[in-house]
């Protein structure tokens, strides 16, 4: 992974988690909760060693659970108060330890970043190459659609030009039988027949609505 400059304190310090091995801010979080952990360990034994002083043997006793109750109360009060000095004083802690201590030097480079420095020029033409393979790639994913929609065409073409072969053969069946049965000139005929038909058209069309208007 590339070197990353100018990134804020805040950052994610990825060169500082692959160089290390481990996120310093999980780090520092897993510091904290350790705090956390053993601050509530050590206040339950304190609280326990206090209600057994306190309650002088008498276990047991009314006494002893109002002691315990007090002790509990007092308990948690301290734990608040420990817990939110020690917060202050890890965010202090933690911006120290960040930015002295989980933090690589500008001239330390990771083994597998060394050959950019060293060759710079490769690394240069690689970005080039990947740039004008995507280059490539796209063109050639154009020129795939672009096949295929003309493939398309084609079979939609095919299809149309078998429809007027089907015509025109019928056509030409019809035409012989025309001139079989001794009918005439078959262009005239079904030219004539052509209007006749259109002429019928308009006059179903015409009793049609007149049916409907007479409903």
């Amino acid at each position: 992974m590339a070197r990353e400059e100018n990134l804020p304190s805040s950052s994610l310090k990825l060169y500082e988690t692959q160089f290390f091995g481990f996120t310093p801010q999980t780090c520092m979080l897993r510091i904290f909760s350790a705090f956390q952990d053993s601050l509530y360990d050590i206040l339950l034994v304190v609280e326990k060693v206090c209600v057994r002083q306190l309650s002088k043997g008498d276990s047991g006793g009314p006494d002893e659970e109002a002691l315990r109750v007090q002790a509990r109360e007092c308990n948690r009060k301290l734990q608040q108060f420990l817990e939110e000095r020690f917060k202050q004083l890890f965010e202090r802690m933690e911006a120290l330890l960040l930015n002295k201590c989980f933090t690589v030097p500008q001239n330390v480079l990771l083994p597998e970043d060394q050959p950019h420095k060293n060759y710079p020029q490769d690394l240069q033409e690689g970005l080039k190459m990947e740039s004008t393979l995507a280059d490539l790639h796209k063109a050639y994913q154009a020129e795939v659609c672009a096949k295929q929609a003309l493939e398309a065409e084609l079979e939609e073409q095919k299809e149309v030009q078998k429809q007027l072969e089907g015509i025109l053969t019928w056509i030409q069946e019809l035409q012989a039988a025309w001139s079989k049965e001794g009918n005439g000139n078959f262009q005239e005929s079904f030219r004539f027949v052509m209007e006749s038909v259109n002429k019928l058209q308009k006059v179903t069309k015409k009793v049609l609505i007149s049916s409907k208007n007479s409903k």
